[in-house]
């Protein structure tokens, strides 16, 4: 994500004016194409693109610990949950994001909900969420995918709902490339 990201911090920490969060006012502005101006990024940015900022802030302070002599993967391991990460993007991009996720992992635990392959094919675990209609209600149920029902999910995440021989061909060269 190639974006301008600021943030800007104001208050008084005059008496008048001590809330219960605190007395600063914290404002993240972004610009997210070249030549636009800074906006408050809660104006502009869609539920995917303010997931892709946090995965952006998340691996900039991860760089930025690293670069001041933090060993990775010391303190408390944290959990970084990512949800509709894959919102108006693919291909290229996807596959950036996947790799960004991917290098996240080796000192985080991610969790990621997408319906992209090229995002999915990263992971070192793959679940299916399903949802049916049981006795009027709605049931969901997440299963641990494996092996070749693994390379079908990603196939079908290809092709749609008709898998073909191409498609379980191209999900199982991503699979073994993104590993």
């Amino acid at each position: 994500m190639s974006a301008t990201f600021k943030i800007e911090v104001t208050g008084s920490d005059e008496e008048g004016h001590w809330t219960s969060s605190g007395f600063d006012q914290v404002l993240y502005m972004i610009s997210t194409n070249p030549g636009e101006p800074l906006r408050r990024l809660e104006h502009i940015a869609s539920g995917g693109e303010l997931s892709r900022v946090m995965l952006a802030l998340k691996a900039s302070v991860e760089a930025t610990a690293a670069g001041a002599g933090k060993k990775k993967g010391s303190g408390v391991p944290r959990t970084l949950v990512f949800d509709e990460i894959d919102t108006g993007i693919g291909g290229r991009a996807a596959e950036a994001v996947g790799k960004k996720l991917k290098d996240l992992s080796r000192t985080n635990q991610v969790l990621c909900v997408t319906h992209l392959p090229q995002i999915a094919t990263f992971a070192d675990h793959h679940y299916r969420i399903e949802k049916k209609e049981s006795g009027g209600r709605t049931k969901t149920s997440v299963r641990n995918i494996t092996g070749d029902e693994r390379t079908e999910e990603v196939a079908r995440m290809l092709s749609g709902a008709k898998v073909t021989e191409n498609s379980l061909k191209h999900a199982e060269q991503m699979i073994k490339a993104n590993a």
